[in-house]
């Protein structure tokens, strides 16, 4: 037998042995260790942390939302009722000023020379109606004592008119010389805040031509905005019982609003919107409202008293609608379905489903179920980041 092939049968046979073993011992240890195996645990789930806050009965508001715009109390676009050079703008942009302010000084050379010339004018024609007038009374004279003809009193007389007439005629032209030289200075016609200088120093200006400078009155200021008409019923209803409270929200100052009063309502609904155009008349002396930005706006109607409120945030919406989760005397949970009304500020008011003095979750809902297990914690414990701690 060949030495060679007698040695790789042996080492086939003792690698088929060796396979054998090391099977039976992995079945082995692995039954072992199945057997060991401790049974499944039943997990008790913990109370979940959650925030409470109690369903209250209150006199709330009954008002409506919108949003509306600043609109400056009134607009005056600035002309120049001559025509010449500009010398000075005596403001800066964006100043406050008041009425009767000077703004503006256009070249008055011009018009002091025509006042010049028409008092002279008006000095000449004075002298002569004088001279006039006595020739006059003196040929009137000579009339009655016979010495001149009736004609040539007439025509003294007749003279002594025409120059009257002539002073008058140069009294107006001077004062019409006087109200031309006071056009060369601009007066602001009313309080306000003034825009961008759209005419700078140095540029001749017509009479009557672009405006040189628009000035905004803002203290007082109109919010305008539109309601639904719906809604239009119950304005005209409450504004004849009197004057309705209109607040304004700051974008960057809404837990402050600014308030006024309805001072407007349309005549006519918008056919095409189905709204109705209001304005709010504010005060605005701290100026916290500007023209032309956009404001959150609340015409509040009247009051509804013993209404049931409760916060925002512990009302959720589900597939059925909006519910709540309500706290028992045993510390679980169960889900309400609720009808809500208006909702003002943080709060909303619930017109069926809790009564007061119930207990609902405002925080920590994501984790409930009915019959869930509750642990109240304080506002200040943040019970969703103690949820989530639990949970893991």
């Amino acid at each position: 037998m060949n030495p060679y092939l007698d040695f790789r049968r042996r080492a086939r046979n003792l690698a088929r042995h060796l396979f054998i073993v090391g099977s039976l011992g992995l079945a082995a240890l692995f039954a072992g260790c199945t057997s060991g195996q401790p049974k499944a645990q039943v997990v008790v789930q913990d109370a979940v942390p959650v925030t409470v806050a109690t369903v209250i009965q209150k006199t709330v508001p009954v008002e409506v939302r919108a949003i509306g715009t600043g609109e400056a109390y009134s607009t005056v676009s600035v002309k120049s009722q001559i025509e010449g050079p500009i010398e000075k703008a005596l403001f800066t942009e964006g100043q406050y000023v008041k009425k009767g302010d000077l703004l503006f000084l256009i070249d008055r050379r011009p018009f002091e020379a025509d006042l010049n010339q028409a008092e002279a004018t008006l000095a000449r024609d004075k002298a002569q109606e004088a001279y006039a007038q006595g020739q006059a009374e003196r040929y009137e004279k000579l009339l009655k004592d016979g010495i001149a003809s009736k004609d040539q009193s007439d025509q003294f007389r007749s003279n002594a008119d025409a120059l009257d007439a002539a002073v008058r005629a140069d009294q107006a032209a001077v004062e019409s010389s006087k109200v031309r030289l006071s056009y060369c200075s601009i007066y602001s016609p009313l309080d306000g805040r003034t825009g961008s200088l759209l005419v700078h120093v140095g540029n001749v200006i017509k009479a009557d031509d672009a405006a040189m400078v628009v000035i905004n009155q803002v203290r007082p200021l109109y919010v305008t905005f539109s309601i639904p008409e719906q809604y239009l019923a119950d304005v005209k209803q409450f504004m004849a019982r009197g004057r309705l409270t209109v607040e304004a929200y700051p974008p960057n100052d809404e837990a402050h609003p600014v308030r006024g009063f309805l001072s407007f309502v349309d005549n006519a609904v918008d056919s095409t919107t189905g709204t109705i155009k209001l304005k709010g008349n504010f005060r605005n002396s701290d100026l916290k409202l500007w023209p032309g930005e956009f404001l959150n706006v609340s015409l509040r109607l009247s009051d509804r008293p013993n209404a049931i409120v409760v916060p925002s945030q512990a009302v959720q919406t589900g597939q059925s609608g909006p519910y709540v989760f309500v706290v028992k005397n045993d510390l679980t949970v169960d889900s309400r379905p609720v009808i809500t009304s208006t909702t003002f500020g943080a709060d909303t008011v619930i017109e069926k489903g809790l009564q007061a003095g119930e207990k609902v979750v405002t925080d920590g809902q994501i984790r409930l179920a009915p019959g869930a297990k509750v642990e109240i914690k304080s506002p200040t414990e943040t019970p969703g980041q103690g949820g989530l701690g639990t949970g893991r």
